[in-house]
């Protein structure tokens, strides 16, 4: 299977060298690839370096972001901009800081089009003419609401994001994410602010779109329920190192290293799902805790 990404980077800021230390991740071409640290460990550092926008924070990148075959760490500003966003889409974890409070949805989602999108008129060979281009991404914008199980009328579009639920929020920004079927979606913990019920119901919703469209992943979390349902690989990050990289099932059931083991079993004590993993069973608390039967394997 080919590598849509192939990084290899250290990031280091004025006043604190070493947040990340020659970190080496690679995701195949529709691969979802779950990323998992505890807090502080650098896991939104690095989904923010593969977009270059650290350096925004004034940190320094070194190594090499290869992206369908080229660095973008050498690429210019403007070509920097006609990816991200197009070929490598971002949903953060906090939905409706992420939205701005002051533009109604539809202006956001128009904003989001435009981006990549040349004005005036787009030809379209089905219906055999020119049509404006507002109706396009219109009608792009519905499509998407509708498979993100949002409301897939005109006047949703109206609403401002004070005017959505956290759960709607997100979904609006899945949508903007994909509008332009990017080849690489970075999910920086996108299910942390939600319920329970909305959780599982957004991550059918990355499973199904990582399926449709084809699209690889990388996604952020210290929810392993999450991961281990989701994701086909894991990668282990500590103290601003990848300590170990394997398949799903694998790395739960049989960690190569001691920092794996004891970060796993930390996780799980720590995000309080360690009773629901175990199913019942006691086990000691030095043994890693078992995930159920549902672990991805693809």
């Amino acid at each position: 299977m080919t590598n849509i990404l192939q990084a290899r980077i250290s990031v280091d800021y004025p006043n604190k060298p070493g947040v990340l230390h020659d970190v080496h991740l690679d995701i195949a071409e529709g691969e979802i690839l779950g990323l998992v640290g505890e807090s502080g460990s650098g896991k939104s550092t690095i989904a923010l370096a593969l977009l270059r926008l650290l350096e925004h924070k004034g940190a320094s990148i070194a190594g090499e972001i290869r992206f369908a075959g080229r660095d973008l760490l050498r690429l210019r500003a403007s070509e920097m901009r006609q990816i991200r966003g197009r070929d490598i889409a971002l949903v953060l974890q906090s939905p409706l800081a992420a939205l701005n409070p002051a533009l109604r949805i539809g202006t956001q989602m128009a904003e989001a089009w435009r981006a990549h999108h040349s004005a005036g008129k787009l030809w379209q060979p089905a219906a055999k003419l020119w049509q404006p281009e507002a109706k396009l991404w219109k009608k792009r914008a519905l499509e998407l609401f509708e498979r993100v199980s949002l409301p897939a009328e005109e006047s949703f579009l109206d609403r401002y994001p004070r005017q959505l639920s956290v759960g709607q929020a997100q979904r609006v920004l899945i949508a903007m994410a994909v509008l332009h079927r990017p080849r690489l979606l970075i999910a920086d913990e996108p299910t942390s602010a939600l319920d329970a019920i909305t959780q599982s119901e957004i991550l059918d919703l990355f499973r199904s779109l990582n399926r449709e469209l084809n699209m690889a992943m990388l996604f952020v979390s210290h929810d392993l329920l999450a991961v281990a349902s989701l994701c086909s690989r894991i990668a282990i990050l500590q103290r601003g190192k990848i300590v170990e990289t394997g398949p799903t099932g694998q790395m739960f059931r049989d960690p190569r290293t001691e920092d794996t083991r004891a970060l796993l079993n930390a996780v799980l004590r720590n995000s309080g799902v360690a009773a629901e993993l175990t199913a019942g069973q006691s086990r000691e608390r030095s043994e890693l805790w078992p995930i159920p039967a549902s672990v991805s394997e693809r």
